[in-house]
């Protein structure tokens, strides 16, 4: 991963890995005998240009350590796949799950890189019939993949969409049944869910891709509640202001929700799990 490797004011994200896990998780290594809440999620979780990210705030203000199992790109199967990461969020007093998008995981159409779910690895024979003319060895990430078939054909597109969508809601499910009912669903964006299947206008901006309210509400059954935080339009005029990145990362900096908007997702944090701990029985 390139931005781990440090360059002229590049944030230094002290990588650790943990037990026999495959995964390289942002520092410092936390001990998981004591108390601790998991913090699951993708980039912003990871908190990239960020260097007090919202599980270090919620952490400062709660006085439990919060252990970042974020990953740059992340969708559900890097957590799924990984026995570490599973047993450790069953073992957590609280989980944080990040909503992610439904485009970096492994589905009927397509395969994803196990760790780095945001690389495409190969189409299936199926996305194949109903591409034929598309060269997949052109594309290495999912995005620039379904940016390209969503070009070239928006109605066959549409079966795709589905298709993620599905397994999104699938996955979920899956992580969620690991977790029981401590696992506080994260929305955190700068935008609210989608009421609609979730089209073309959904292929730009922070994400998550794909996910509509529906989808969202599908899920929230199986987990102890939803937290939806969407920043505001002050955070986000901030731009890259407080962000920490060296000159050849600013155009992906640019691309990020900045310090200001993990202050707000903190404080919204911060009173959700201090009533989940409100409502286990003594």
């Amino acid at each position: 991963m390139t931005y781990d490797v440090l360059g002229p004011g590049a944030l230094d994200y002290q990588p650790c890995r943990y037990a026999n896990s495959k995964l390289m998780f942002r520092g410092p290594q936390r001990n998981l005998q004591e108390p601790y809440i998991a913090f699951l999620g993708g980039t912003k979780t990871y908190g990239r240009f960020i260097e007090r990210p919202f599980p270090v705030l919620v952490e400062e203000c709660l006085g439990t350590p919060c252990v970042n199992f974020g990953l740059p790109n992340a969708g559900i199967d890097a957590f799924t796949l990984d026995r570490f990461v599973m047993d450790a969020a069953a073992r957590a007093d609280a989980v944080v799950l990040q909503i992610t998008g439904a485009q970096n995981m492994s589905n009927r159409f397509y395969t994803v890189h196990p760790r780095r779910n945001d690389r495409f690895v190969a189409p299936s024979t199926l996305l194949q019939s109903i591409y034929p003319e598309v060269d997949f060895a052109d594309f290495h990430f999912t995005r620039h993949l379904l940016g390209h078939l969503q070009k070239v054909s928006p109605d066959r597109f549409a079966a795709v969409r589905r298709e993620l969508q599905r397994a999104w809601v699938a996955r979920m499910k899956l992580l969620l049944g690991q977790t029981s009912r401590k696992c506080i669903l994260l929305w955190f964006s700068d935008r609210a869910p989608e009421q609609n299947d979730g089209d073309s206008a959904q292929m730009c901006g922070v994400g998550p891709l794909f996910v509509t309210r529906a989808m969202l509400d599908q899920v929230a059954l199986d987990a102890a509640s939803l937290v939806e935080v969407v920043a505001s339009a002050a955070a986000i005029q901030k731009g890259t202001k407080g962000m920490i990145f060296s000159p050849f990362e600013e155009m992906a900096a640019a691309q990020m929700l900045g310090p200001f908007a993990h202050e707000e997702c903190a404080a919204r944090l911060i009173g959700e799990i201090a009533s989940l701990d409100a409502k286990r029985p003594a």
